[in-house]
């Protein structure tokens, strides 16, 4: 597969078909996306292959409850636990989550299908990373203010792992949400408290076909010399797919 297109054409996918994926698939992705680069090649991405039914569920429902928070907090119109928000209001969307919940039942008693944070338990791989704090080197940590340099280390592993799926015509999702309910996690899984919850990647085969995504052209977030400077300009304007939009 051309790495080009598959760069254009892997996006979150969030509905599976009914097709398990077995253990030898599951270890050539992490066999190809072990090779992701990782400050002094440290390696410190640890994976949790998610199969026992009874974890799967409390996993979900972890995973739910921060998922209809954060449909609450969007609904506020805030981007959902940023750094720089108005915490005020942040909390009392919060309040309401409950309702997302509630909806979602009543959506799937009246015939609807589940959506993910009901339908998680059931996807064909649950893929749960997990970063060694001790192999790190976040150089922010100190900062004073929000850190993410340490993710640099893991979260190409993590993007590796939707790419080597895309090359199986697998697809999947990358979530966070689930470190929302991190301590609830850690005893799930018994994880020590000196590595952090990084990810989940929810695995299998889509429903739909992949497409071209939608993204930002170049000169909308690329500036040369200072801040909000002058646009980077390529030789012939946005290649084809780079229209202004929020993609999937």
């Amino acid at each position: 597969m051309d790495l080009i297109e598959s760069l254009r054409t892997t996006g979150a996918v969030r509905e599976f078909l009914p097709e398990s994926i077995d253990e030898a698939t599951l270890h050539r992705l992490l066999d190809t996306a072990r090779f992701a680069p990782s400050g002094g090649n440290r390696q410190a991405w640890r994976v949790i292959v998610v199969k026992d039914p009874a974890k799967r569920r409390v996993l979900r429902d972890l995973y739910a409850a921060g998922m209809y928070e954060y449909f609450a907090i969007s609904a506020a119109g805030l981007v959902p636990w940023a750094p720089v928000t108005d915490r005020h209001t942040e909390e009392a969307a919060i309040t309401h989550a409950h309702e997302y919940a509630e909806r979602a039942e009543a959506d799937v008693a009246a015939g609807g299908a589940p959506s993910l944070p009901q339908a998680l338990h059931t996807a064909p791989a649950l893929l749960l990373v997990l970063a060694d704090l001790s192999g790190l080197a976040a150089i922010d940590r100190d900062l004073d203010r929000y850190t993410m340099v340490g993710g640099a280390s893991i979260y190409p592993f993590v993007w590796n792992i939707l790419l080597a799926a895309r090359a199986e015509g697998l697809g999947g999702v990358i979530t966070t949400v689930a470190t929302r309910r991190e301590d609830e996690v850690r005893r799930l899984f018994s994880i020590p408290e000196t590595y952090a919850v990084a990810a989940l990647v929810v695995l299998g085969r889509p429903v739909s076909p992949t497409r071209r995504l939608r993204r930002r052209p170049v000169e909308e977030f690329t500036w040369v010399d200072r801040f909000e400077g002058a646009a980077l300009k390529g030789a012939s304007g946005p290649p084809e797919g780079a229209q202004t939009a929020r993609g999937t």
